[in-house]
Formats: C-alpha cells, sequence, structure tokens
C-alpha cells in the first residue's frame, strides 16, 4: 500500500476521460486533439476517420474480442511506457461484439445464456480496471448514447442521456472517471461541443476543472487558465 500525501497529487496528469454520443457526431475525430503521442485500440473500425494523422490504431478483431483483449492487456504495461494517450474506441461495440459471439456458443448458436450476463459484468469490470491503473497515460474511452430511465428517491422518472452500456457495469465504470462528457452539435453552426455538467436529462461530471461545457477543440485542455482580457484605453481601436 503506498501512501501519497495530497499536496505532490497533480488533477490533471493521468485523466481518466470518457465521451459518448450518437455515432458519427464526432467523437473518433476528436482524438486528433490530444497533446503528445496517441495510442489507439480501435474496437469499431472508426478510425479511419483519423487517415494521415501521426497517432498509433491497434487493430482490433472484431469475430474474437475475448482473445484480442487478452493479448491487449498482456502488452498494455509496456505499451503505457511508450504513448501520452490510450483511447479505447468504443465500448458500447465491444459490448455488443461480446454478446454476439457468446451467443454463437449458446445452444441454438444464437440466443445469449443467462450466465453470459453475470460473466460479462464480472469480465468488464476486470478488463477496465486493468486498462485504468496503467500508470504515467491519459486513458479517453468513447461509447454511443442511449436513454434511460431514472427514479429519484421521491419516486420521479424522467429519461437521462448516457453511456450506451449496460447498466450493471456502467455505474463503475462512470465512477472511476475524472470527466464524463456528451458530445453534441450545434445546429445553427455546426460545431461541435462537449456537455461536462450534468443533470436530470444527461450524465455528465467533471472533476478536472471548473467547465461546464467546451468546445471540443479544447475538450482535453484541463486546468487550462484563461488568458487575461486587457481593457482599452479611452481613444484607441
Amino acid at each position: 500500500m503506498e501512501i501519497t500525501n495530497a499536496k505532490n497529487i497533480k488533477r490533471n496528469k493521468s485523466w481518466r476521460v470518457i465521451i459518448y454520443s450518437k455515432p458519427g457526431i464526432g467523437k473518433t475525430s476528436s482524438i486528433k486533439y490530444l497533446k503528445g503521442k496517441t495510442l489507439v485500440l480501435d474496437l469499431d473500425n472508426s478510425a479511419k476517420v483519423l487517415e494521415g494523422l501521426d497517432i498509433d490504431v491497434i487493430e482490433f478483431d472484431r469475430s474474437k474480442p475475448e482473445e484480442e483483449l487478452v493479448e491487449f492487456l498482456k502488452q498494455a504495461p509496456e505499451l503505457a511506457k511508450q504513448y501520452d494517450n490510450l483511447v479505447i474506441d468504443n465500448i458500447s461495440s465491444l459490448e455488443k461484439d461480446w454478446f454476439v459471439e457468446k451467443g454463437r456458443k449458446s445452444h441454438n448458436g444464437i440466443s445469449n445464456e443467462l450466465q453470459d450476463y453475470s460473466q460479462w459484468t464480472n469480465y468488464f469490470a476486470r478488463i477496465m480496471i486493468t486498462t485504468y491503473s496503467l500508470k504515467d497515460i491519459n486513458i479517453l474511452t468513447t461509447a454511443w448514447e442511449t436513454q434511460n430511465d431514472v427514479t429519484t428517491e421521491t419516486g420521479q422518472t424522467f429519461s437521462q442521456y448516457a453511456p450506451q452500456i449496460r447498466k450493471s457495469v456502467r455505474d463503475g465504470l462512470l465512477g472511476m472517471a475524472d470527466v464524463v462528457g456528451r458530445v453534441v452539435v450545434n445546429p445553427k453552426t455546426n460545431g461541435r461541443g462537449v456537455i461536462l455538467q450534468g443533470d436530470d436529462s444527461i450524465f455528465a461530471k467533471n472533476r478536472l476543472d471548473n467547465r461546464k461545457l467546451t468546445p471540443i477543440e479544447e475538450l482535453f485542455d484541463f486546468g487550462k487558465k484563461p488568458e487575461p482580457k486587457v481593457e482599452k484605453k479611452e481613444g484607441t481601436k
């Protein structure tokens, strides 16, 4: 057990960020705004949008997700020493592929069996805990979005946007992240922004700085101080 004095903790070092949105909104494209050397674990073959960029991509065989993940986790500690950023893109696709392959091995070759669901809970938790335990590397995780029914303590029910992944693993994953943001498009300007403060309709959080909303180009500028405004003197233009 290692003890660290809080005076030596750097809040913006080795961050864990999750962004989610509908397909095609720009989650994978946001990777180009990361600073430093980046490695992408391409879980849904979306890396084509990164064409021409100096970014390394691990090609993932979606027909055998378990075997591929085992191999990745074996190499992950050494890979973490070589890169500044690791991107896991996208966990919603991974979940679907995992259940499809489990269904192939079932009695009828299609349907999932009851034990698959409890197995996924433990399996996914182990993957993310192992990955998030990597030292000295930033980790960006992406997911599709969905709407979930949420009931408050007073009995009020409402729909909330959240990452698309089974509830049995979603809450644990979101709890481990420093930032969870929903990527949206401004219909007037087509600009992309990230909502970083949650409410009853959107799951989001930000414990790295005080931003509630940011252009996607500035998402990874955690803790960056705004430039002071210079007041103009009378008679100047």
